[in-house]
């Protein structure tokens, strides 16, 4: 649990740092959140001294986990020449060859700064493209605190019982129609009405914001018929899955093509970054090429391009996938086992190197059956968890990560902290 060390910077935080933080989530950790001094592989330290095997990994871009030796040097080597320079680098021309031999739907790419700014960026590229207003999302979807998709959206939303936002004009929210996850007839029964008003349907290829949710079979493809016969975009926002899931993100996992992709987390080796992609007439909508404004001096951030490159490249010459993805496998099982045999009603949602458990009976598919699920034991094995050196997200409605640093010995250390916590709490009872 968190030291003295992190209480004191916590409470000067408090003076210093709305809620003593700079993103909500993290004040989810009680009674105070701790602070971290560094990380390496698996782990991270504390200012307290503790080390914990880290599960949220950044909220996904760790994928090689933290401190990776082949980033860390190729990031080493270029800072020395500069970091910002407000003219275009070789590197970003790289990265995007890299992206557009992974994602077939990409012929061209504009980085930007993060996943939000990702977003923001193809909802008005699609707008321009189309002329039209409005967008279809899911409830319980994120995509960023952006105006247009702060609406029934997940992630620390959902934690704090605040699905959209003060500040958000009706008039905006108006131009938000919101559909159920998993659900084919309620994204056709809005399309029958407002399709001549629908710009795109965008859509997390699997949320990963409201815990971990895959998509039922048939579900993404047909969300792209959908979108062909009402003449609509498809963006997949793959802010999350893309490289996470594999090399072609979501797309290739499911075979399925966007319009429109949004990326960010691995693309930046964990550095602040987010890209938009898709076909070269969609794409050259955007300035310069076209009327769709986007511009920003970090965009394409040779430090970010450089980290995302090493980072890709250890991706496509290692066995780093089949680690983390056997990792994540080992620990849903574990999780799964554990459970059950205490006696807990739960389910255990999984995706290649991400998972998540929901304390309820049946399946989670969206956002009302993952809602079922009890927050507030979840709260309590997170806190156990941290207890025995364990770090999962504080909130039900995150994700369980996994990296190529989480190796057999890693995952049965945590498998063992995990029982043990669990049977604390059991015998509490």
């Amino acid at each position: 649990m968190p030291g003295d060390k992190s209480r004191e910077l916590y409470n000067e935080a408090l003076r210093v740092l709305v809620g003593g933080v700079d993103s909500p989530v993290r004040a989810a950790v009680k009674p105070y959140p701790f602070f971290v001094r560094g990380g390496k592989g698996p782990f991270i330290f504390t200012v307290d001294g503790e080390r914990l095997i880290d599960y949220v990994l950044g909220y996904g871009p760790l994928i090689l986990g933290h401190a990776p030796e082949p980033v860390v040097k190729r990031v080493m080597e270029y800072i020395s020449n500069g970091w910002l320079f407000g003219a275009p680098t070789e590197a970003e021309v790289s990265l995007a060859r890299k992206i557009t031999s992974h994602f077939p739907s990409i012929r061209k790419v504009r980085f930007v700064n993060s996943g939000g700014e990702a977003v923001a960026t193809a909802i008005r590229l699609a707008r321009g493209f189309t002329g039209r207003r409005k967008i279809i999302k899911f409830e319980g979807c994120y995509h960023g605190a952006v105006d247009y998709v702060l609406v029934k959206a997940g992630s620390a939303a959902a934690h704090f019982g605040t699905p959209s936002s003060a500040g958000i004009p009706e008039d905006v929210a108006k131009l938000t129609l919101v559909a159920r996850y998993n659900d084919l007839e309620s994204v056709e029964r809005i399309l029958r009405s407002e399709a001549n008003d629908v710009a795109a349907i965008i859509v997390e290829p699997i949320m990963a914001n409201y815990g971990i949710i895959p998509p039922r079979e048939g579900f993404l493809k047909g969300l792209r018929e959908l979108a062909d016969k009402y003449g609509v975009l498809l963006i997949l926002d793959e802010v999350v899955t893309g490289y996470r899931v594999g090399l072609g993100g979501a797309q290739r996992l499911y075979g399925v093509k966007a319009d429109i992709t949004t990326l960010g987390k691995i693309i930046g080796g964990g550095f602040p970054v987010g890209a938009v992609g898709a076909s070269e007439e969609i794409m050259d909508k955007l300035s310069p090429s076209g009327p769709v404004f986007n511009a920003g001096t970090f965009n394409g951030h040779p430090i970010t391009m450089i980290a995302g490159l090493a980072t890709i490249e250890v991706l496509e010459t290692t066995n780093a996938y089949e680690i983390a993805i056997e990792a994540s496998r080992k620990l849903a099982r574990g999780f799964d086992d554990v459970l059950g045999r205490y006696g807990i009603d739960h389910t255990v949602n999984w995706a290649p190197t991400m998972l998540q458990f929901f304390l309820t009976k049946g399946e989670v598919y969206d956002h009302e059956t993952a809602n079922k699920s009890n927050a507030k034991l979840y709260v309590r094995i997170h806190e156990e968890l941290l207890k025995r050196g364990v770090f999962i997200a504080p909130s039900q409605f995150e994700g369980v990560f996994t990296s190529s640093a989480h190796t057999d010995d890693i995952i049965n250390e945590t498998l063992g902290a995990f029982e043990d916590a669990v049977r604390s709490i059991a015998l509490s009872k």
